[in-house]
């Protein structure tokens, strides 16, 4: 169906310099801190900046620099994306080009859905750019291309269908000249998968399932004889980190559908909650981990892998790490996918341990009393709210906001069929009675490899929805969902500095210079789904950008 699209008026601004952007300035991002052109300040995920004119010693001077209307009561959990003197900002209604130096809009264009949507359009990641163009997605199942000068539309392709359960929420990512996007949709009784298209002319390159038909690897893991794999879900609802020198791009990949493990013969269920590394130009699958054989839990492996170069017993591997939803903290060799470390960072109560040898979780007894039609109480509902974690490369420590809530639920009496587009997880489940006072997570500062933590800070009466940015400055900004944008002393967590936004953050910030002066910029807006739930009765609706500077 096409989609129609408006323009409103430019503003009248100086024009800047240039619109093009080459596949250099994707890779080297973060050499020239004038740019930001990657989601969490690179292709490697790390949400680290070496920038240090705002310090711990300083920190105090923040002030506001400018803020601007989003114009948006859904959310906003997308992060700025900012090249040559304009900042680019998308969100559920609108995509926003906007001067760096005055806050003022050069050209906005709205997001037209296509009639019947219902479901409430929030867009994570980032606004991503290359060669003149910016990409994103709808949340009903479009990618396009936009004039990152004009904002007019270049072209637009509908990729899968609202009514089978498909929406998308998720930034795609350009790696080796490949856009690369993802879908939604784990618990509507789809089948995962990704798509690599032509940034140039929108034409489709490739489709990635992530759920292997019959005769394919992995097949072995779904039953024989059954459709399963048709509708097994394996979402790719976050956005992936690429390598450029071994040309491998790293996509996680969700939870297995239904949650009922009997439908899918209580087998792995490859390739979900997962990471598959993949060859951008044509998706082949390179290697694989599967973090959570045969999900019950819900516990997914969307969140993004942070690449880093560790020491490792005496010699530096190429590693990716990741914050697994299930509360493990994983290190893995990025070469072959294989296991290097795994520890818990969360209170975990469904696996005692995870095995180094098998790569495997070791189940405790929730997973048989699970089965046998108990409710149980899962630890974690999730280690992180989707929401990306830093790494300090000089201190090779990752700072994580956590959850500290449990996920309650059991088989459902009388299963739905699996129907395309249907909910049929095969579960009920209920909400943990939550004191005031009680801590529904913690910041935290953690070593990979041995899951140590030097330092945690307690998040009592809200959890967090936001992600984290660490600086060359010794700081760490994070946002809550009360609205206040917070920066932390990287060595031992104590709060330096915050501001009261209009309204809950559930984004993550950026840094970037402009005329040689240090900004910090974040979103602010309360939205999604969990976000909403606890916070909604306490927290008002309303976008906005916010950007900071040290008060002269």
């Amino acid at each position: 169906m096409k989609k129609a699209w408006l323009l409103a008026a430019a503003l009248t601004v100086c024009p800047v310099a240039g619109w093009a952007q080459t596949n250099d300035e994707l890779v080297n991002d973060g050499r020239n801190p004038d740019n930001v052109t990657t989601q969490s300040m690179g292709y490697h995920r790390r949400s680290y900046s070496p920038l240090e004119q705002i310090t711990r010693a300083n920190v105090k001077r923040l002030v506001p620099a400018w803020s601007a209307s989003l114009m948006n009561d859904m959310g906003e959990l997308a992060a700025p994306t900012v090249y040559d003197g304009v900042m680019y900002v998308i969100n559920g209604k609108w995509t926003f080009a906007i001067d760096l130096e005055t806050g003022r809009q050069i050209w906005r264009t709205p997001v037209e859905l296509e009639p019947g949507i219902t479901r409430s359009a929030i867009t994570r990641g980032a606004a991503t750019i290359y060669n003149g163009k910016l990409f994103r997605v709808t949340i009903d199942n479009h990618v396009l291309a936009l004039d990152m000068k004009t904002g007019k539309p270049v072209w637009n392709q509908k990729f899968a269908e609202g009514r089978e359960g498909y929406y998308a929420t998720s930034a795609p990512i350009v790696a080796n000249g490949v856009l690369i996007s993802g879908m939604a949709g784990g618990e509507s009784a789809t089948r995962g998968f990704l798509d690599g298209w032509d940034p140039e002319t929108g034409r489709k390159l490739w489709r990635r399932y992530t759920i292997p038909a019959p005769g394919e690897p992995g097949a072995e893991t779904w039953p024989k004889d059954s459709d399963a794999w048709k509708v097994g879900g394996g979402p790719t609802w976050r956005s992936g980190s690429y390598d450029p020198e071994l040309d491998l791009v790293y996509w996680g990949v969700g939870n297995a559908e239904p949650y009922d493990p009997r439908p899918r013969g209580a087998l792995d269920s490859l390739y979900t909650s997962s990471v598959i590394a993949i060859r951008p130009k044509t998706g082949e699958i390179v290697c694989h981990f599967q973090y959570t054989p045969n999900d019950v839990y819900d516990v997914d492996g969307n969140d993004e892998q942070v690449l880093a170069d560790l020491r490792v017993n005496g010699r530096v591997r190429k590693t990716m790490i990741q914050a697994n939803k299930n509360g493990f903290l994983y290190v893995l060799d990025r070469t072959d996918c294989t296991l290097i470390a795994a520890h818990p960072f969360v209170k975990v109560n469904w696996a005692s341990h995870i095995d180094l040898g098998t790569g495997r979780p070791v189940l405790t007894d929730v997973y048989k009393r699970f089965l046998a039609g108990d409710e149980v109480e899962i630890w974690p509902s999730r280690g992180t709210n989707a929401v990306p974690i830093a790494f300090n490369p000089n201190n090779s420590l990752i700072y994580a906001s956590t959850w500290n809530l449990p996920r309650i639920q059991r088989l459902a009496q009388a299963p739905q069929p699996q129907v395309p587009g249907g909910n049929t997880t095969g579960v009920t489940s209920r909400l943990p009675e939550v004191k005031p006072g009680d801590a529904f997570g913690h910041l935290e500062a953690i070593d990979p490899l041995t899951g140590a933590t030097k330092w945690t800070v307690p998040l009592t009466d809200l959890p967090s929805s936001s992600g984290m940015l660490v600086t060359g400055g010794g700081l760490v900004f994070t946002g809550k969902l009360s609205g206040e944008l917070v920066a932390l002393d990287e060595d031992t967590g104590k709060i330096l500095w915050q501001f009261k936004t209009g309204s809950g953050i559930n984004s993550t910030a950026i840094t970037y210079t402009y005329k040689g002066r240090q900004y910090i910029a974040v979103a602010s807006g309360l939205g999604g789904g969990l976000a909403s739930r606890y916070a909604a009765d306490k927290v008002p609706t309303g976008g906005a950008i916010w950007t900071f500077a040290l008060m002269p």
